[in-house]
């Protein structure tokens, strides 16, 4: 609204953009379980709330802070960050041409080829760093959606979202963004052009590990955000009450953990640079890093919680670093208060992703502390 104060991104979410419950005034919004909603003697509904597949209170409050974060018209939250994504894909028609990322998050790219494609949705999967790359794929007419994700997962590739966006609605097609990374405090794609942005809210907009699920944001609220409200409520992928209350609370703390994320993944980034026993450290925050001057031009505040290492030795010079380490913990996920290191070829099937890779989240511990961790886990 145009009255509403100009808070910064780290006040809204401190704040929960939410007033206190008005009978009793609480501070903190209630956790709201109910599935059902009474109406009255004309069968009017009380509070204008239907049937928890299609609307609950129990949403209001994370998906306007979202939304507001992103700069975006409306959200909508999902039982995860891949029902999110694919119910984006899900409101498009067979035969439709989308394009996505080479580099792309695993769950996703599996689900495009194995469910997406069969279904009649005509996928090509391009280079997304090039520009010139998504210009050359897209078919006027025939393209109805060009997905990116930057930083990509686990190589940390950098994608130009406002040049992205440019060429796609040049074509008459729409940009969606994975910026699970990007945090809605770093990153803003809806300002860059983008049409819609989605988050796998379980990592770094819940941030504490103890809730699956997933976000979009819309620029605009049209038909195709239309289409996707309407799967969502059909299709029933959406989140239980206590998961976004859970939510809620972690987005209030965001911008405090993803800055001291994005602090302490370039101390980490800049000490392992060089070092003998490191093939490449992956992370848009280094000078030399391919993306880093586009990264530095849609990035504020810092270059993500997340980066790779390339260890010296391959597969297993790898895996023995991994077994090696003492406060970094073994286990898949990112965006969490604590940091985990992951093998990333070891858990994905057919994949393209380095044997040697070390896929680091880093957490809110002291940076110190993790880069010793992992300077005895590399051993001499």
């Amino acid at each position: 609204m145009a009255d509403e104060p100009t808070w910064s991104p780290a006040t809204l979410a401190a704040q929960g953009v939410v007033a206190p419950n008005a009978p009793s005034g609480d501070l903190i919004a209630p956790i709201h379980v109910s599935t059902t909603y009474l109406r009255d003697e004309a069968y009017r509904f009380v509070g204008g709330y239907n049937y928890t597949r299609i609307d609950s209170p129990a949403y209001e409050g994370p998906e306007a802070l979202l939304a507001r974060l992103e700069g975006g018209e409306a959200a909508l939250l999902f039982a995860s960050g891949l029902a999110a994504a694919s119910t984006v894909f899900m409101a498009l028609s067979p035969g439709d041409h989308v394009i996505a990322p080479e580099v792309m998050y695993y769950g996703l790219q599996q689900w495009l080829r194995l469910y997406a494609a069969p279904w009649g949705i005509d996928v090509e999967f391009v280079d997304a760093t090039r520009a010139e790359a998504v210009a050359a794929a897209l078919r006027p007419g025939r393209t109805r959606l060009v997905w990116l994700e930057t930083p990509s997962n686990p190589m940390w590739s950098v994608s130009d979202i406002a040049a992205c966006a440019d060429l796609a609605h040049r074509a008459g097609a729409k940009l969606a963004v994975d910026s699970t990374v990007g945090a809605a405090v770093i990153t803003h794609p809806l300002a860059l052009g983008a049409d819609i942005v989605m988050h796998s809210a379980t990592k770094y907009l819940n941030g504490h590990s103890d809730v699956l699920a997933g976000a979009l944001v819309a620029a605009v609220r049209d038909e195709l955000w239309e289409r996707i409200a309407f799967l969502r409520t059909q299709g029933g992928a959406v989140l239980g009450p206590i998961e976004a209350w859970l939510l809620m609370r972690g987005m209030r703390t965001l911008p405090l953990r993803v800055e001291r994320a994005c602090r302490s993944a370039q101390a980490i980034a800049e000490r392992f640079a060089g070092d003998a026993r490191i093939e490449a450290v992956l992370y848009p925050g280094l000078p030399y890093h391919p993306g880093h001057a586009i990264a530095a031009r849609q990035m504020t505040g810092g270059f993500g919680g997340m980066l790779s290492l390339r260890v010296k030795g391959g597969a297993a010079a790898a895996l023995a670093t991994a077994a090696r380490v003492r406060l970094w913990k073994r286990a898949t996920s990112l965006g969490g208060v604590e940091s985990l290191i992951e093998h990333r070829a070891s858990v994905e099937v057919g994949t393209t992703t380095p044997a040697d890779l070390l896929r680091l989240s880093v957490g809110i511990e002291d940076p110190a502390d993790l880069i010793a961790d992992l300077d005895q886990a590399l051993g001499n």
